[in-house]
């Protein structure tokens, strides 16, 4: 085995470790999750277990990241972009970044409607930053309900109760910026 392979090899389990960290996830909830067992969970992030494609895969789909990510295997040959869609409640997600844990960045898609979306507001761990690149976004926010034209930003907990759609029934285009609880995309200068 080359040198360059074994490095990879080697930083699979701090890799791992540090992404069930970021993602505050404890070994058994993981185990839980994958139906791996904590103790081999526990021993392929000390690096006293190697991986195997039949560990990484649960891991992979677990942590939703392409399996390359999640080893750390170098990029090769073609350097164009491949984005791939998610399709998620009606809504369009595109990823532009790749790093497991930390702040996710997307462009997203409200298609145009035929008649206004019916608001269903989530909550989730977290903290979003979005910017509205076309179109008109309806924004619920707790008991606020807001209207950002293009070029507007928000900034908010994802604790709080939440939901984005048209405000008009036309497509609307933004860019989102989410983080773990905690993590902010967006800091405001000091004021006095």
């Amino acid at each position: 085995m080359d040198r360059e392979t074994e490095d990879v090899l080697d930083a699979v389990g701090p890799r791992l470790r540090a992404l069930r960290r970021d993602r505050r996830i404890t070994l058994a909830d993981l185990a839980t999750r994958t139906g791996v067992s904590e103790s081999t969970l526990s021993r392929l992030e000390s690096g006293q277990r190697r991986a195997t494609l039949e560990l990484l895969l649960p891991l992979a789909r677990t942590y939703d990241i392409p399996l390359d990510d999640l080893v750390g295997a170098p990029r090769t040959g073609d350097p164009r972009i491949h984005l791939k869609p998610i399709h998620r409640s009606g809504m369009i997600f595109v990823p532009l970044s790749r790093r497991p844990g930390g702040i996710q960045a997307f462009k997203m898609i409200i298609p145009a409607q035929k008649k206004p979306a019916e608001p269903t507001p989530q909550t989730h761990d977290g903290f979003e930053w979005l910017y509205v690149l076309n179109g008109r976004l309806r924004l619920l926010l707790g008991d606020r309900d807001l209207i950002l034209p293009a070029g507007e930003a928000a900034e908010f907990d994802t604790s709080q109760p939440h939901w984005l759609g048209s405000a008009d029934t036309k497509t609307v285009e933004l860019l989102i910026l989410f983080g773990p609880h905690g993590t902010r995309a967006h800091v405001h200068p000091e004021t006095r």
